[in-house]
């Protein structure tokens, strides 16, 4: 099967838009030292997600994030958004329920660029994503979320599933820690994505290591959580 990544896939956190200039500038310098200390603990992708900016904030944020992955060689997909892939030259874009078909993204981008696609709870939607050109699939959320307390909540058992029948790498989002993630990587999850596991830790590089590690073999998921 094709699955050619294994690892940590860290998302940047939402952040508000800061009240000067000067503050701003702090917080995108802030965001591009966080992101790489996250690729320095082991991140195979990295993701943009920021809701709450406004166009021109979100667009030198991710051109910034674009620089810094081109320059070590892992990829950036950004979040709902085909435009700004296609403005800052990422690697791929990521797409929900309601944020495009991933066919008309593949023609869009290109054959190369990663085309991923939440899932949720649904295997039926993974098969379709999958036809439709997608380069992963994600489900979740797996465990209590607090950036979407409300999401579907599959079991494990939908990625052993997923594994035997889909041939595109499958990414387990939601409420994800260095504990549970083992339950999860057994279950046949190829990617662990995280925000708040990675992002609000006090030092961000030991947080991504963290969850690499979980992926070394002779590891074993925990019997209870």
């Amino acid at each position: 099967m094709n699955r050619p990544w294994r690892g940590l896939y860290a998302i940047t956190p939402d952040t508000l838009p800061e009240p000067t200039p000067e503050t701003q500038d702090s917080a995108d310098r802030r965001l591009v030292a966080q992101v790489t200390q996250a690729i320095t603990g082991g991140a195979r992708l990295i993701q943009y997600r920021a809701k709450g900016l406004d166009e021109a904030r979100r667009r030198a944020q991710a051109a910034a994030l674009a620089r810094l992955c081109d320059a070590t060689g892992i990829p950036l997909i950004i979040n709902d958004d085909l435009e700004l892939a296609l403005t800052v030259g990422a690697a791929g874009v990521h797409l929900g329920r309601d944020d495009g078909d991933p066919a008309a993204a593949r023609r869009r981008l290109g054959d190369d660029a990663i085309i991923g696609v939440s899932c949720y709870d649904s295997l039926d939607l993974a098969h379709t994503a999958a036809a439709a050109g997608a380069s992963y699939v994600a489900f979740g959320s797996f465990f209590q979320s607090t950036i979407k307390p409300r999401a579907a909540r599959p079991t494990p058992d939908l990625l052993t599933r997923a594994r035997g029948r889909l041939a595109v790498p499958l990414v387990a989002i939601g409420g994800i820690t260095p504990q549970n993630a083992r339950l999860l990587i057994a279950a046949g999850a190829d990617l662990l994505a995280v925000i708040t596991g990675v992002f609000a830790a006090p030092d961000v590089a030991a947080a991504a290591r963290a969850f690499s590690q979980q992926f070394e073999p002779g590891l074993r998921p925990p019997e209870h959580l």
